[in-house]
Order: C-alpha cells, then sequence, then structure tokens
C-alpha cells in the first residue's frame, strides 16, 4: 500500500478524499439512527428513510450528471459539488424535524452521485497510463473506507457531542476538500462528452450486466441489514451505547484492514475480480445469517461484526475493477452506472432493511440481507464459470478479468 500511495499525485488522494466525504455523509444516519429518531420523534424505519432518500437521488443523477456537465471543467464540477455537500450537512445540523432532513438529504444525493460518476474518469487523466488501475483504485478506496470507518467515526462522534454535530462535522471536512481539490488538482477540461445513448448502451454489455447485478445484489443485502445494526446491537446482552460505538469503529479498523489487504495482496481484485467478489459475498452473507443465532452471545457478534467490515472492505474496489474491465474504453459512462446501480441498492436496501424492522422487528433484516448476499454469491459464481467473451459497443474487446481480450 505505501507503494500505491507514493508513487501517486496527490491529486489523485484528494479525489479519494471527495469520494470519502459524500459517502460518510450518505451513511452517517447508519451510525447516528437512534439518536435520530428520538432527536426527530420518529421510528427506526421511518429515520431510515435518511439513508434510503439520498441513495435513490444519487442513483438518478449519477447517469445523468455526466452528461449534465460533459463540457464543464471536472475540478470545478468536483468542488462544486463538495460546497453544495457542506451546505446540505449544515441544513441537516439544523433540522428541526425529519421533513428539513430528508430534504437536505436531497442534495446529499445529487453530490454522491455526481462525485462518484466524475470520479472514476479522473483518473486516466490525472497519472500514466501504467498507474491508471492502481489510481482508480485508490479513488475507489475512499468510498470503502467510508463505508467501513466514516459510519464508526461519526457514531463515535454522535455519542460525545449529540448528532446535529457528526453533521457539522462533515460540513467542516466537505469544505476542506473543496479546497485540496482546488488546489492540488490541475484543470481537467472536458475530453469528449458522454451521452445518455453510451451509458445505456453499456447495459448490451453482458460482463457489465451481470456484475451489476451481483453489486446490486450484495449490496442491497449488505444495507438492509446494517442500516439496523445499531438497534440489531443494542439488543446484545452486556453492551450499552459506548460498547456499541467500540464496536462499529471495530468493525472500522477491520473494514481498513480488508480495504489494505486488496493493495498488499497484489491487487488480486484487479486480476480476479468476479472470483474476489464471489468470496467477499459468500462471507458477507454467511456472516449476516450467522447474526440470527449468534445475536445473544457478546463474544460471537464481536468476532462476527469484524468479519463483515473485514469482508464489505473489499466490495466498491473489487466491483469498479469488474466493471473496468469490461469496459476499459468507457469508463466515465461504466463509472455513471455503477454509480447509480450501487446508490439504488443503498436506497432500496434501506428502505427493505426497514420496512422488514417494523413489520418483523430487526431480525427480520438479516433474514433479507443475508439472502440477498446469497444470491449474489451464486449469480457470481455462474459469471466466473461462464466468463462469457463480450464485445463493446464501439468494436473493441471487452477486457476479462484476468486482463485477456475476449475472444
Amino acid at each position: 500500500m505505501q507503494r500505491t500511495f507514493a508513487t501517486l499525485p496527490l491529486s489523485v488522494l484528494a479525489v479519494a478524499a471527495a469520494t470519502f466525504s459524500v459517502v460518510t455523509t450518505e451513511m452517517l444516519p447508519v451510525g447516528l439512527l437512534t439518536p435520530l429518531g428520538a432527536g426527530l420523534d420518529t421510528s427506526d424505519g421511518t429515520t431510515g428513510l435518511a439513508v434510503t432518500l439520498p441513495g435513490l437521488v444519487a442513483a438518478l443523477c449519477a447517469p445523468l450528471l455526466p452528461v449534465a456537465v460533459r463540457r464543464a471543467d471536472r475540478r470545478t464540477v468536483l468542488c462544486v459539488l463538495l460546497v453544495l455537500l457542506a451546505a446540505a450537512n449544515i441544513a441537516s445540523a439544523l433540522a428541526p424535524h425529519i421533513g428539513v432532513l430528508l430534504g437536505a438529504r436531497v442534495l446529499v444525493g445529487i453530490c454522491v452521485g455526481g462525485v462518484w460518476a466524475t470520479a472514476a474518469g479522473l483518473a486516466v487523466r490525472l497519472v500514466a497510463a501504467e498507474s491508471v488501475g492502481r489510481a482508480t483504485s485508490v479513488i475507489f478506496s475512499g468510498i470503502a473506507v467510508a463505508s467501513v470507518l466514516g459510519v464508526p467515526a461519526g457514531t463515535l462522534l454522535g455519542e460525545l457531542a449529540g448528532w446535529r454535530w457528526a453533521f457539522v462535522a462533515m460540513a467542516v471536512l466537505a469544505l476542506a476538500v473543496a479546497g485540496l481539490l482546488a488546489v492540488l488538482m490541475p484543470p481537467v477540461p472536458a475530453e469528449g462528452t458522454v451521452g445518455v445513448g453510451e451509458v445505456a448502451g453499456l447495459l448490451r454489455v453482458a460482463p457489465v450486466r451481470t456484475g451489476l447485478l451481483v453489486v446490486f445484489l450484495l449490496v442491497t443485502g449488505h444495507f438492509a441489514a446494517y442500516t439496523y445494526v445499531r438497534p440489531l446491537l443494542e439488543r446484545v446482552p452486556g453492551l450499552g451505547a459506548g460498547a456499541v460505538s467500540a464496536l462499529l469503529l471495530g468493525y472500522g479498523v477491520a473494514g481498513i484492514a480488508g480495504i489494505a489487504g486488496n493493495f498488499a495482496g497484489g491487487a488480486r481484485a484487479a486480476r480476479a475480480p468476479r472470483r474476489t467478489l464471489s468470496a467477499i459475498s459468500a462471507v458477507l452473507g454467511a456472516v449476516v445469517l450467522l447474526f440470527l443465532p449468534a445475536g445473544g452471545s457478546l463474544v460471537a457478534a464481536t468476532a462476527l461484526l469484524l468479519v463483515w467490515g473485514l469482508a464489505y472492505g473489499g466490495v466498491s474496489v473489487s466491483a469498479q475493477h469488474w466493471l473496468m474491465a469490461a469496459a476499459p474504453r468507457r469508463r466515465e459512462a461504466a463509472s455513471a452506472l455503477f454509480a447509480g446501480v450501487f446508490n439504488a441498492a443503498i436506497a432500496l436496501g434501506a428502505l427493505a432493511g426497514g420496512r422488514a424492522a417494523d413489520r418483523f422487528d430487526v431480525p427480520g433484516t438479516l433474514w433479507l440481507g443475508g439472502t440477498l448476499a446469497l444470491l449474489a454469491t451464486g449469480t457470481a459464481v455462474v459469471a466466473t464459470a461462464g466468463r462469457p467473451a463480450s464485445v463493446g459497443g464501439h468494436g473493441h474487446a471487452v477486457v476479462q478479468e484476468e486482463g485477456r481480450p475476449a475472444r
């Protein structure tokens, strides 16, 4: 991992900080679910809409924003989105009731979709050709770090200072990242344009469709369960509020270890993303379902949560490599699709988990999440075994996961 960072320009790390900021903001209500519901007088399922809504908006914006800003300088686009993110976080911090909070979360969704859709296409503009793969991994590791560490950090701050101050902290971070982007990134003028037809046309590429299906099932399952992990942990005997925060922080540390393992292990996710994502899906499905019988044991719950974090740390990077290999010459369009599907899955997972929690109590979210993760496993395994060849829409061979062109 040291070599990865040492040989990349600071502009790549600034873009990674941008992805970290938007995804941490998107996920923040997960760790604050209980105090948010208490402060705004809403149920767990209703409060979960604070995760669902930005995911839906991001899913809609991600494929459309590259088209809308196709002639704009990408540095300017990112800076504007980060400033808007700061404003949305301030509005969230000041929200007197759930309606105002959800309105602010709509703005968060616009920022999430915009940053995701722009980020992957930047690597090829910021580094030499031989470093594009590593730069893309680092940029998307910001998403993974946010998912596994941003939520626990926000939870801890919420415990120490109150949930409103967690949103204030994210506003300050967003403004700082906007400043870093303005200083560290060179101008990145539009280079070619992304049309709606190009984004939609990628759905005709079989490996892209399969990868998106795996992502949709896995991420929906993860967030159906993980959005409600705090009320789940609060039921474990011997766990108080402070211990829950500590456990979520341990989940984050384990996730960071999973991300580091992707780099230290020779970027296995880049060489064999299908197999890597198959393994991750199987572990996540097993862990979530095992929480059902193990929820009464502090030791078992702790061990399972750490494995959960370790596995989920590799999801976004592995999935991104799968799609980049399937559409190597249309990275920004593929990234827009990836962002749209990923965020739609976040929204659907949080929504479905909320309905399961309200109707079947919190353990219902585990049944739903684990089943979807295992369905993702089966889909990825079938794709790995068949490994169908395909040709991209521009007539070039689609690169397969081992780096060989399709025959």
